[in-house]
């Protein structure tokens, strides 16, 4: 079979010849259909994530651990955790039974594969309680799962949405996916911050933080009240870390501002991570979302994975 082949950590996997996966006892073979490309990924074989050694550790081996594709008699599934060296940037790969659930087979496979990131909008509700008429800011609006978030905010109903991002251009089409407000990160600080006092009108009830790192110590430090006082609570939800892992906590940016983080896991179990997904399904069968994708062959792995100019839209492989 075909597949996108990682010879070395750090490397670039290379569209050529793979032995086929031969399913033992308990595993399913898997007829690949569309598998998207995400930031974990490269991370992984780029041996810079922390689970980089379980997915590495035996080479030459394919990419991604998840995907859709077809069981033996057709049913399209999502399917994850394909037996090592068998990724699933291939034709096919092998996966334990069971390490499958049927996706719908009225959307575009390609679409399916996003809506895991649509998904990360839903924390604003599982992980913070968003309630309707609350202003929600999204940092990091511009990526693809940022641009969902904006639209999973407005169509929860929130009162007022404030949008983050460093591309003049791209955060216009944020404001026309339903964001009142945009900020630019690629400021100094002194006007970031005067930029988000601005646009929080009475406060930010909820803040969903792909960012991290500098954007988000600036938005702490307006958080802070200017004298003695009840701070208004803010949610903070950590989703991502594309601007930096860490950041300074001054103390007073919790003690007395009113601030409470909780990481985008919180509040999740199988009964409400299936209303999140049945949510975004019909939401997404509906037309109500907007999906940016970039569908590329996987003969085309090597030039789509170094890609650098996606702009909001999910690099998505079709063996």
């Amino acid at each position: 079979m075909k597949a996108a082949v990682l010879h070395e950590i750090g490397g670039v996997p290379r569209y050529e010849d793979f032995p086929d996966p031969v399913p033992g006892e308990g595993e399913v073979l898997i007829d690949v259909k569309a598998v998207a490309v995400e930031n974990v990924d490269k991370a992984i074989a780029a041996g810079t994530h922390y689970t980089s050694a379980g997915f590495t550790g035996r080479l030459p081996a394919i990419p991604a651990f998840d995907g859709v594709g077809a069981l033996p008699d057709g049913t399209l599934v999502g399917f994850g955790n394909p037996r090592l060296p068998y990724g699933a940037l291939a034709q096919r790969t092998v996966v334990p039974a069971g390490s499958y659930a049927p996706v719908p087979e009225d959307v575009d496979p390609a679409v399916v594969t996003v809506l895991a990131s649509a998904i990360t909008g839903m924390a604003i509700r599982t992980a913070a309680g968003f309630v309707p008429g609350e202003t929600v800011l999204v940092q990091g609006a511009t990526g693809v799962a940022g641009r969902l978030a904006v639209q999973v905010a407005r169509l929860l109903g929130a009162g007022r949405i404030v949008a983050t991002g460093r591309d003049d251009t791209q955060l216009r089409e944020v404001r026309e996916l339903g964001a009142d407000a945009v900020i630019n990160t690629a400021v100094p600080d002194d006007v970031l911050a005067r930029a988000f006092a601005d646009a929080r009108g009475d406060g930010y009830d909820v803040v969903l933080d792909y960012l991290w790192g500098r954007p988000t110590e600036v938005l702490l430090g307006t958080l802070v009240p200017e004298s003695f006082g009840f701070g208004r609570p803010t949610r903070i939800v950590q989703v991502g870390e594309s601007a930096a892992p860490a950041l300074n906590l001054p103390a007073d940016a919790l003690r007395t501002s009113g601030v409470e983080i909780y990481g985008a896991a919180k509040g999740l179990d199988a009964a409400t991570m299936g209303e999140a997904y049945g949510q975004v399904v019909a939401w997404t069968r509906a037309g109500e979302l907007v999906f940016g994708v970039e569908r590329v062959p996987l003969s085309g792995i090597e030039t789509a994975w170094q890609r650098t100019d996606l702009k909001g839209r999910r690099l998505v492989v079709l063996p």
